[in-house]
């Protein structure tokens, strides 16, 4: 995990390499300026030297000037490393993410991943800066330090022994229970990312019910659970400071003691008696810095354990070595069954969501799938693109197994609208042109004529530069639809999947879609998934599905005589007016 992580320096290694570098020279030069100061006192001060005072005054400055360069250098180098590993980690989390399949998404939650992304990469972050500086500088510190001492007085320096020691147990229970504290502060920073995803991204339908108090509430909870543990960590890290200062404080008596007694025995300069006090300082500081950078370690291991098994996430859908162009639009299904296993992905676990389906399709043909509620239509459609594998069984599209097919390829030759249209933010043209990059705008509009969405881009003040807010929030479901089908028309597919992409259009601009695709694709392969007899009843055969099974599979009029089912969908519909979901029985 560390060395995959440590990969995403990169171009930035150069930098990662300097900042300790001079972060050691940094802390060399600022060890030596209390030792000069004891020059200082006794060479100058005591022995009324004022020459020796200016000299070894100016000997100091010139060295704080040294180390202020050298941390600057040390802290600019050190920024450089953190935020390019940081940038280079959320680019290959981000492009890994995107390889993805549907099996590999669902079992990673969003919010999981946003706060991986954000929360998780910047705690990795601030741990690589602190590794390099700080984890560079306190042991530095501390054993020059400590050194320092030793050479000064190595009586007095027993001291400094008996303070670490003792500061050392004191920090290490007080951040043994930190660590635990800290795992389960990410949990639940995923707990509250959740509650403001879901929140936000149905704000309508929490305003619809009028249930922003209950949504205000839910939040409440999960912000006051984070809430709770921070509390408990930080009242815990607060120990640091009393229990360190505890430290000092008696390093202090106890050097004013049994130092005062030396100088008066002349084992011990004043001088050297006053550069012991800035070591002890040194030193327990260096010690102070240590137990944070643990306690930083401790937090960013659990940010590194959750980005890690993003990372080591294999995608569950592998493209083939077939790039070529589909020989035409034909799909087979041979005995395809699939199921969902517990975690969301592919498996063995669950039943089946489609069993035994054998369908064949011609090149050209326009398909229709009816079916109640959860009867497999939309997994069946899943299946040409691959969104998903097949658990037994082979598809197939233009006679060759798809997943023998290059992924890119494939999808380029199989287009699927889905059920939830999604737009992004940019403008209308902008999002027209996912479908294909170089499209002019002459092809822009005549996929929008098809589509029947040049009725409202009329209306709108800056026509295809109209702006589109995030999702599509400013335009209606219809609308959204119909941009989303004119979309998919400017790829110019083998295969058209509509997965019922009408169901918000009316009636009359739901047939005037089926006739401009009829006209505009006639070569094209058109499978319309929907609930709606009328959007199916023109298709050249109609797939009738029921628990995850074909049941019957003919034209409208032959599946109004010989299929219960279908029939009884077209009366409900007919005659009643109803929208089918699941007929009486």
């Amino acid at each position: 995990m560390l060395k995959r992580l440590l990969s995403q320096v990169g171009q930035w290694k150069w930098a990662t390499v300097a900042t300790p570098v001079f972060t050691a020279l940094e802390v060399m030069m600022g060890v030596l300026i209390p030792y000069v100061t004891s020059w200082i006192i006794d060479r100058g001060i005591m022995a009324h030297d004022l020459a020796a005072v200016w000299r070894y005054g100016a000997l100091m400055l010139a060295m704080a000037l040294v180390s202020l360069t050298f941390g600057v250098l040390a802290g600019r180098f050190s920024a450089l490393a953190s935020t390019g590993f940081a940038a280079n980690l959320r680019k290959t989390l981000f492009r890994h993410i995107q390889r993805f399949s549907f099996a590999n998404i669902d079992k990673f939650s969003t919010a999981g991943l946003v706060t991986r992304l954000t929360t998780d990469v910047s705690n990795l972050q601030n741990a690589f800066q602190m590794l390099l500086r700080v984890s560079v500088r306190a042991p530095l510190n501390l054993i020059f330090s400590v050194l320092m001492c030793l050479f000064i007085s190595g009586r007095l320096s027993i001291i400094f022994v008996v303070a670490l020691i003792v500061l050392g147990f004191a920090l290490y229970a007080i951040i043994s229970r930190s660590v635990k504290l800290f795992n389960k502060v990410f949990e639940q920073y995923d707990e509250l990312n959740t509650v403001v995803r879901e929140n936000v991204a149905a704000i309508r339908v929490v305003k619809a019910f009028v249930r922003e108090d209950f949504e205000s509430g839910k939040f409440a909870r999960a912000a006051g659970k984070l809430y709770n543990l921070f509390v408990k960590t930080e009242s815990l890290q607060a120990l640091n400071h009393p229990v360190m200062m505890i430290v000092v404080y008696s390093c202090i008596i106890a050097l004013s003691w049994f130092g005062a007694r030396l100088v008066v025995g002349g084992e011990l300069t004043t001088g050297q008696l006053t550069s012991l006090f800035a070591y002890v300082m040194t030193i327990l500081s260096a010690l102070m810095m240590l137990s944070m950078i643990f306690v930083m370690l401790t937090m960013s291991a659990a940010s590194a354990r959750r980005i890690a098994q993003v990372l080591d996430e294999q995608p569950s859908i592998v493209g083939g070595d077939d790039a070529s162009d589909a020989r035409d639009g034909s799909v087979d299904f041979d005995n395809v069954s699939f199921r969902y296993s517990a975690d969301g992905a592919e498996g063995s676990e669950g039943d089946y969501a489609i069993s035994n389906i054998n369908l064949h399709i011609a090149a050209g043909e326009t398909i229709g799938i009816i079916g109640g509620t959860g009867c497999g239509k939309s997994t069946l459609a899943a299946l040409i693109s691959r969104l998903y594998d097949a658990t037994e069984g082979t598809v197939k599209v233009g006679g060759v197994d798809v997943r023998q097919r290059d992924l890119t390829a494939l999808r380029n030759h199989v287009v699927t609208v889905l059920q939830k249209n999604v737009l992004f933010s940019g403008s209308i043209i902008d999002n027209l042109r996912w479908g294909n990059r170089d499209a002019t705008l002459d092809q822009c509009r005549r996929a929008c004529e098809t589509a029947q969405a040049m009725e409202f881009i009329c209306t709108m003040p800056d026509g295809f530069d109209t702006h589109i807010e995030q999702g599509g929030a400013n335009l209606s479901g219809g609308q959204r639809q119909r941009l989303c089908i004119a979309r998919a028309l400017l790829k110019r597919p083998k295969v058209l999947i509509l997965d019922d992409a009408t169901s918000a259009c009316d009636t009359a601009t739901d047939a005037a879609i089926g006739r401009g695709l009829a006209a505009t694709l006639p070569g094209t392969t058109k499978i319309i998934i929907a609930q709606r007899i009328h959007s199916v009843a023109a298709a050249n055969r109609i797939a009738v599905m029921k628990s995850g099974k074909i049941i019957a599979f003919a034209t409208h009029e032959r599946l109004l005589q010989s299929c219960d089912l279908y029939r009884e969908i077209y009366t409900l519909q007919t005659q009643d007016n109803g929208d089918f979901d699941q007929p009486n029985k």
